[in-house]
């Protein structure tokens, strides 16, 4: 598929930054999927001085988005119009303060368990088993095996879209399954989590168990999502996929995990529209059979290649 690219000119009506700033930036291999068309803009800040700058200045209109390392994301065939923010190093910092850590948005969740694990603090050996970074598993409540962000998380700093600093507890965060109940536009850019004390040895082999059984049930060798669908109350998405018949089915280049099958693989050749679409069939079948709707987990961002409404360049 001939994926369309944006034009250069909203460059031109961003403000003056130290970070980094290019237009037409692929997203396929910023994704797990491997999936999806470019970023119009994408941003690189400095330093969160300069994060919070551009955001002050930037015009209204132009919409923010931002992205991790693209392990539970969906990136559309026509791209992301607007500015796509990718936090850089200076936000993947880690420290300890009592049973305090405090950790940067960018920081993934392996290297924060592994952190807990040598500063001897229990509660973060989910995290092992979970892709992504900080600032991603703040917004959904990311969970696993029995434990959920929440579980561990004390308070948040982040940003608005007018680049305002805000602190939140946890409370505030209003947290239910997978979900937070504020605005999405938030820019989470740390937290602080308490644990524990435990013995490091002990840490490790539950690190241990959750990694080979991550391994031993789920695609992690292949390019995909993570975890497609939430589980509805009272029942595992798996469960119901597998009862409707999908597994193994295939649209395109996508297709239902054999081995998992609430996780969507790209073959090889799938495009973003092919694993959408094979989701929906997925939602329809499980609904037709049982009469349960399954609701995304995946973010899926962008525009599709049809939708394009702005001027695009060859």
């Amino acid at each position: 598929m001939k994926i369309s690219k944006f034009s250069d000119d909203l460059i031109g009506q961003l403000p003056l930054s130290r970070g980094r700033i290019e237009a037409n930036v692929s997203l396929s291999k910023s994704t797990w999927f491997r999936v999806g068309g470019p970023a119009e803009v994408m941003f690189w800040p400095a330093d969160l001085d300069d994060l919070i700058a551009f955001l002050q200045h930037k015009p209204d209109l132009v919409p923010v988005t931002m992205i991790g390392i693209g392990s539970n994301l969906m990136v559309r065939d026509g791209g992301i119009p607007g500015v796509v923010i990718r936090l850089g190093k200076l936000f993947e910092e880690v420290s300890i303060s009592g049973m305090e850590i405090i950790a940067g948005g960018g920081l993934s969740n392996l290297r924060l368990a592994n952190f807990a694990r040598n500063s001897e603090l229990s509660g973060f050996e989910f995290l092992c088993g979970i892709p992504g970074t900080v600032g991603g598993s703040i917004r959904m409540n990311a969970g696993a095996y029995g434990f959920e962000i929440k579980d561990i998380l004390q308070r948040v700093i982040a940003l608005d879209k007018k680049g305002n600093l805000i602190d939140l507890s946890v409370s505030e965060l209003k947290y239910s399954y997978r979900h937070s109940d504020l605005k999405k536009d938030l820019i989470y850019i740390g937290g602080h989590f308490k644990g524990i004390p435990a013995a490091g040895i002990k840490i490790a082999e539950r690190m241990t168990v959750i990694r080979e059984e991550r391994e031993f049930t789920q695609p992690v060798k292949m390019p995909t999502g993570g975890s497609t669908f939430v589980n509805p109350p009272g029942h595992k998405a798996w469960e119901l996929i597998d009862a409707a018949g999908c597994r193994g089915l295939m649209r395109g280049g996508a297709v239902v995990s054999e081995k998992h099958c609430n996780f969507l693989i790209n073959t090889g050749s799938a495009s973003s529209a092919d694993l959408e679409g094979l989701g929906e069939e997925v939602r329809r079948r499980v609904f037709e059979g049982c009469g349960v709707k399954l609701d995304w987990e995946i973010q899926r961002l962008g525009v599709g290649v049809q939708n394009i409404s702005r001027e695009l360049s060859a």
